[in-house]
């Protein structure tokens, strides 16, 4: 992840929780482990986290009701269960609970950090979906005018690369998922959407290219990443 993100885990599988913790902080990632829901509220009420990884099979308070107590103070911060059930009923009565995803027992742990990322990467665009002018390095892009200007000329992007820029924008230096852009903005991720997607991306890097220092990197099998100076956001 580009920033540090602090995690509540709650986990009663004490071998489980510490590798979990453990691979968590190898990435840079600040953890609190917790063994029970009872445990995971009390430390929920006593900091700030970014996201909660919660087992739904948990003594004392199980991860769904605790998910229920953490959407009562928090209705924002992101849930991900991690569980052994596999029963429909009882992945959509995670979703009612409040749960941004969910991981089937046994998973990869690399799996939960790439989900993990992927929601933050979302919650970071819905911070930034209000905003309608960016800087990038130096050009000034206007969402609501649709033009991107340097030194005091405009070019007016079509809707679509209007659409796409924002996304990447709204996600600077960090990667924008493929498949989500293309359900953001063309609705369905199928082959002839990517496809048009990948046209506005190289007509994007045009635009782009008189300011060498920013720039649309392609990221295998994820996405794209808008590169600016990080001195120009705000």
């Amino acid at each position: 992840m580009e920033q540090q993100t602090t995690i509540l885990l709650c986990e009663d599988d004490e071998n489980l929780g510490v590798l979990l913790k453990e691979y968590l902080m190898a990435k840079g990632l600040r953890v609190e482990l917790q063994p029970d829901g009872e445990a995971g509220l009390r430390a929920f009420t006593k900091d700030k986290f970014d996201i909660c990884v919660l087992d739904v099979m948990m003594p004392k308070k199980d991860g769904i009701t605790l998910a229920k107590d953490i959407r009562n103070l928090n209705s924002d911060v992101p849930i991900i269960f991690l569980t052994a059930k596999s029963m429909k009923e009882d992945i959509l009565e995670g979703f009612k609970a409040g749960a941004d995803d969910y991981l089937s027992k046994p998973f990869s742990m690399e799996e939960l950090l790439y989900r993990m990322e992927a929601i933050m990467r979302r919650v970071r665009g819905k911070k930034n979906k209000d905003a309608t002018v960016y800087k990038l390095g130096q050009f000034t892009f206007d969402t609501k005018k649709q033009t991107l200007s340097l030194n005091g000329e405009d070019v007016k992007l079509t809707t679509k690369e209007n659409e796409l820029l924002s996304l990447l924008a709204a996600n600077a230096n960090s990667i924008l998922e493929r498949n989500y852009a293309l359900k953001t903005i063309w609705i369905d991720d199928n082959y002839f959407n990517a496809r048009s997607m990948d046209v506005y991306i190289t007509k994007l890097r045009k635009h782009l290219r008189h300011d060498p220092t920013v720039g649309i990197i392609n990221i295998h099998g994820k996405g794209y990443k808008l590169i600016v100076p990080e001195q120009s956001e705000e």
